[in-house]
């Protein structure tokens, strides 16, 4: 299977279950869940590791015990971790508000970060690296992989060059009206000359994929949402991984539609049974 590495952050999300819609202003009921672990590498990482790719996690946490059950988490998905560093103190972690639709808000109340961006990446063998990071000390290392393999970065950032890669995937909601009104422009601002598709979720209306010359559309299935935690995460490990296994992009936005569909339903990382048995 092809080998994929993946960048972004790794945490522990405190979960807390709201009786009532989020508003401001207003005194809300709400039930803990409970901790679990999540981040955006994390949550991409888990399901490409069960639809049996090789997957190695470049990212950071913290000498705590949270870093140590990240880790923990990982490993036993079968995610290689070598590549996480471990730095003094706590372990990035942020509050989850999950509203009885399923939606949620995401309060970050620490994250851990390494000094300087992740050298490490030039070395690594890789058919696809994917990134899910706001940083933006990222965009030579991803230059740098240009010509070797397959890069497919998150968006925002969307500044000028700043995200140099062959495939761009953003939610609607990041985006500001202007960059949602020209997503091309926006896309081939930010990755250059590189870039080939932009790729836009767009929540229960499901995801477009945009080119220079074409515009392709693939709806969601209407499903009960659980929990949308993660939701987009696991739509950007469908597109990587059939985009890695050669499909066209056609194919590969109706599988991401079809994962990150899967995760609304199940609230959270689908099962690995569940994501074998996906498109």
């Amino acid at each position: 299977m092809p080998r994929v590495v993946v960048v972004g952050s790794v945490a522990i999300d405190e979960v807390v279950e709201l009786r009532q819609a989020l508003r401001a202003g207003l005194h809300l009921d709400g039930r803990p869940r409970g901790p679990r672990v999540g981040g955006g590498a994390a949550n991409t990482a888990i399901p490409l590791a069960y639809a049996g790719h090789e997957v190695t996690v470049v990212s950071c946490a913290g000498t705590d015990p949270d870093g140590s059950r990240i880790l923990a988490r990982l490993s036993g998905a079968g995610v290689d971790v070598s590549q996480v560093v471990r730095r003094p103190g706590p372990s990035t972690r942020s509050l989850v508000l999950l509203e009885p639709d399923g939606e949620r808000t995401v309060v970050n109340l620490h994250r851990c970060r390494e000094d300087g961006p992740p050298r490490r990446l030039r070395a690594l063998p890789a058919d696809v690296v994917y990134v899910r990071s706001r940083e933006l000390d990222l965009a030579p290392l991803l230059a740098e992989r240009l010509d070797g393999c397959l890069v497919v970065a998150h968006v925002p950032p969307s500044g000028p060059l700043v995200r140099p890669a062959h495939v761009l995937v953003a939610s609607s909601s990041d985006l500001r009206d202007d960059e949602r009104s020209a997503p091309w422009e926006t896309g081939r601002r930010a990755a250059g000359e590189a870039l080939r598709w932009v790729v836009v979720t767009h929540g229960p209306g499901g995801a477009e994929a945009l080119s220079a010359e074409r515009r392709l559309h693939v709806p969601a299935r209407e499903v009960v949402a659980v929990d949308s935690t993660g939701a987009g995460d696991v739509f950007a490990a469908g597109l990587v991984h059939a985009l890695a296994g050669g499909a066209p992009m056609e194919t590969a936005l109706a599988t991401a539609v079809a994962w990150g569909t899967a995760a609304v339903e199940c609230g959270g990382i689908p099962a690995r049974e569940k994501v074998r048995a996906l498109p």
